[in-house]
């Protein structure tokens, strides 16, 4: 099976429409999560949303939904890691919409779950090839389109960037050598607005994830906090996060590229609300 493919174009109306009128945002990891709740957001907006993902069933239903919610939805399903998927990602978007307003690398992974010592070495490098590279592959693709539009590129990156985390080593480097890639397209790209944002700790399948593999190889106390986050019921949904990364895609005021953003920051997370509002409805 080839790395990537495309189902159900909107309206039946193929490929070579001309350019959409509204903003049209890429969006990988968008099958479930904060990937998914941030393409609903985007279709509230009247967007165009290129859904990437490696489930087809899942990119299903959530380009249903962003239908429903007034956006246009093109689907493909792709693996972030292989560079062939990443360039026909951006020449389909194109050859749908004619034009990149925005891009956001969501998706990303937390295996292997590790001691440095133990960890698998291959799938140590996965990690890499899909926190960090397949970003790079992506922005390769798109930033001269990008330079068009003068458009923004939202990496989703992680508190554990900051942080040294025992066996998540693979993550944690990814995310922090994301922040500071970003801070280089910045500076490279100055008509771009480039920024990663922590999306905070959140209630998806990563951190259910973390909670059972975790109990193998982490210590009482690391793996008793993630699963008091859990207990305590402090993890946010994934829409709340996700809304604030809408606003950016769509919003982000030049000031900020070259940034590590926090999702809940009144400057991001107020405009966020009142532009789109409470509820994916």
């Amino acid at each position: 099976m080839k790395p990537y493919g495309v189902w159900g174009f909107v309206n039946g109306s193929g490929i070579g429409i001309g350019m959409f009128k509204g903003p049209v945002v890429i969006v990988t990891g968008a099958s479930r999560g904060v990937g998914a709740a941030t393409a609903r957001w985007l279709a509230k907006a009247g967007a165009a949303v290129t859904l990437v993902a490696r489930s087809e069933k899942m990119l299903e239903k959530v380009s249903e939904d962003v239908r429903r919610l007034g956006g246009n939805p093109l689907r493909i399903r792709a693996n972030v890691a292989d560079p062939v998927g990443c360039r026909k990602v951006v020449e389909m978007t194109l050859d749908k919409f004619a034009k990149i307003d925005a891009l956001v690398n969501n998706a990303g992974i937390v295996q292997p779950i590790a001691t440095i010592a133990q960890a698998d070495p291959d799938s140590w490098r996965y990690n890499l090839e899909v926190n960090l590279l397949g970003p790079f592959y992506l922005i390769h693709n798109a930033v001269s389109e990008l330079r068009k539009q003068k458009g923004r590129v939202v990496n989703v990156s992680s508190g554990a960037a900051n942080l040294a985390l025992e066996t998540v080593s693979a993550y944690c480097t990814a995310k922090a050598a994301l922040n500071h890639f970003t801070r280089v397209l910045a500076e490279e790209e100055p008509t771009l607005t480039a920024m990663t944002v922590r999306p905070g700790v959140v209630d998806t399948d990563m951190q259910s994830y973390i909670r059972e593999a975790g109990r193998n190889v982490m210590s009482d106390e690391q793996i008793d906090y993630y699963q008091n986050l859990k207990n305590s019921r402090v993890l946010e949904p994934p829409e709340v996060p996700a809304r604030s990364i809408a606003w950016l895609a769509l919003f982000a005021p030049r000031e900020y590229s070259g940034r590590f953003l926090d999702y809940d920051d009144p400057a991001i997370s107020r405009p966020a609300g009142e532009v789109f509002g409470e509820g994916l409805r």
